[in-house]
């Protein structure tokens, strides 16, 4: 599959109450890492796709979970989803070390990331 999901992250109003629930839910390997502005938790899956938790962003958004797909080239993955109607919430964005992301809304209202590993990029 060249576009696989890669990554699913919650924005949560309330990080610690969702980090008890699926602790206790799954058998999930939870690890906090500094980030600016706060703490993200990655999920550690076993086998599988991964993700992880931090702070909504989103002034009045609830809580929801976000996948992401990976791509080649971000700038004209990001380009693409334009001209075929998505709405960029995000434009690229460099996660430092990582690589790069950015968010779109497609035609009909679903939100997906972008995902570019660093590891990727010339």
């Amino acid at each position: 599959m060249p576009n696989p999901f890669v990554h699913v992250e919650l924005a949560s109003t309330n990080v610690p109450k969702a980090r008890k629930f699926y602790a206790k839910l799954f058998d999930w390997k939870l690890e906090d890492m500094a980030i600016p502005g706060g703490t993200y938790t990655m999920i550690g899956v076993g086998k599988g796709v991964g993700g992880g938790m931090m702070k909504q962003c989103m002034p009045k958004a609830r809580s929801d979970w976000m996948p992401y797909v990976l791509v080649a080239d971000i700038d004209v993955a990001t380009k693409k989803a334009r001209k075929l109607g998505a709405r960029v919430v995000q434009d690229v964005t460099e996660v430092e070390g990582m690589g790069w992301l950015s968010m779109i809304v497609d035609p009909t209202g679903a939100l997906l990331g972008l995902w570019e590993p660093k590891k990727r990029r010339k």
